[in-house]
Order: C-alpha cells, then structure tokens, then sequence
C-alpha cells in the first residue's frame, strides 16, 4: 500500500472516530486533516443556523486577529445579510459556491464592500446540512486572494465529496447541543418571526411591509430587477418604493441604509 493511501486511510478513520467525539474541535480539525489531502483551502468554519438567531460557532481554523472578522463581527448582524445564512434558513442541502447562492448585485452591495471585504476572500464554498426543527449546519471552507479562488476540478472534487462530509457532520451533530441552542437563543440580537421572512427587522421603521421586503432584499445585494421578479412586481414598481423609502428614512443612498441596518442590530445588543 503506497504511503499516500495510507495516509488518507488513517485520516479517514480519525474523522470517523472524532464523529464520536464530544468536541467539535476533535470533528473539525479531523475533517480539515481529511479535505485538506484533496483540495487546498486556507480556513475553515462551521456554523448552526436558527433562523435570525446569532449563529453559534462550532469549529474555526482562523487565528485570534482573523476570528474577530470572520466571526465576532460576524455573529453581531451581518450574518443577518450572508447568503450562506439564507440558504442555510431556507434548508438548502449540499455543496454550493458563494456564487451560486449571492444575489446579482451582492458584490456591489455595501454589505460585501463594508464588511465582507474585510475577509479578503477570493472564494468561499460550503457544505449545508439541514438539522431537525428549524436548525441548519454549514461547514464553510476559505481561500484567501493570495491563494485565488477554487478551481472547477476542486468544485467537481469537493461536489462529488458533499454527501460523505454532510454524513460525517450529521453523526457529529444530529442536532444542535442544548448548550449551542441556548448560546444562539440568548446571544440572539434579532427574534425570528419565521425562517423565510426577514423584514420584521424593519418593524420599527414606518415602512409598509412590501417596503420592508424591498429594504430586505436591497441589502442582500438584489438589483431592481432582481426584486421585482423576487416579489412578482414591475421594476417601476421597485423603484417606486425605494424612492419612497428613501424619503421616510432620510437617506439618499444604499450606504445611509446599510448604515440604518447597523444603528438597529447595536440599538438591539
């Protein structure tokens, strides 16, 4: 047996053993050893998802500097904003790309240029596992620009590898830990009405609720004519109501209502 074989042997037989574990730390570190013979990648996270719930943190690779980007901010609102936390709520199930799930205009958004910016990703892909209830897990892995985005052999790679990762994931954690559903519930900044519905975020704002829906979907990174088909209007109908929102908030800008969106999550803390 050449020692290349053997060594993805034994790693795959820790990872089977660390889905025994009680530490996510054991799993996490024993499913980076493992993708990491495969693909290259620079980071790797996992969260839980419970609606508009603040998303615990169940394994991380990043360093103390790093974690307080890609987590702690995080964890305070623009998770609120992520396309992996709406597929994820929305019950998607497997491999995806950002690419795949961001909205036409996400990379323009002031949400990727305020916060995901600072990330310096080229890239992040993820695998999702819906849980019981309304829970959801992604296990996210990260390449750096220095490192460039992933490849179409590793997406196929990674892909082809979805259903092992999710199963792995899933005898670690067939549901949240009572202790990772209580640290979401009380570090909660937003409750959530339903999973699939997030314009209770504006209740506080005299905003109609086709309003909210549009300022929803405006800081997700949808264009005009992304949020027409999304809520079966004309464009002209968009327009109507950001003009309209516009003048009820006083802002001229998509940046004054990224800014509103961040007075709200702190005026919640």
């Amino acid at each position: 047996m050449s020692a290349s074989r053997s060594d993805e042997y034994s790693r795959l037989a820790a990872l089977v053993a660390a889905t025994r574990e009680t530490s996510g730390e054991m799993f996490g570190q024993a499913m980076v050893d493992w993708l990491s013979q495969h693909v290259s990648f620079d980071h790797c996270v996992i969260f839980g998802y419970r609606g508009a719930s603040r998303p615990p943190l169940l394994f991380e690779t990043f360093s103390p500097a790093e974690s307080h980007v890609f987590v702690t901010l995080y964890q305070e609102g623009p998770y609120l904003l992520d396309p992996f936390h709406h597929a994820a709520v929305e019950r998607k199930e497997g491999f995806w790309r950002m690419r795949e799930l961001a909205p036409d205009r996400f990379y323009a958004s002031e949400y990727f240029r305020t916060y995901y910016s600072q990330t310096r990703l080229a890239e992040e892909v993820g695998f999702f596992l819906p849980l019981p209830g309304k829970d959801a897990l992604v296990l996210s892995l990260m390449r750096l620009h220095a490192s460039g985005p992933f490849g179409t052999a590793d997406a196929r790679l990674l892909r082809d590898m979805a259903p092992a990762v999710i199963n792995f994931a899933r005898l670690r954690w067939p549901a949240l830990a009572a202790e990772e559903q209580d640290e979401a519930e009380q570090g909660e900044t937003i409750a959530a009405v339903n999973e699939f519905d997030r314009a209770h975020i504006w209740e506080s704002l005299s905003l109609t609720p086709r309003e909210k829906h549009v300022v929803d979907l405006v800081l997700q990174g949808h264009s005009t004519e992304s949020i027409a088909r999304a809520m079966r209007i004309v464009p002209g109908t968009v327009k109507v109501h950001r003009r309209n929102i516009h003048r009820k908030l006083g802002i001229k800008s998509q940046a004054g209502l990224f800014a509103r969106f961040i007075e709200i999550i702190e005026s919640r803390r």
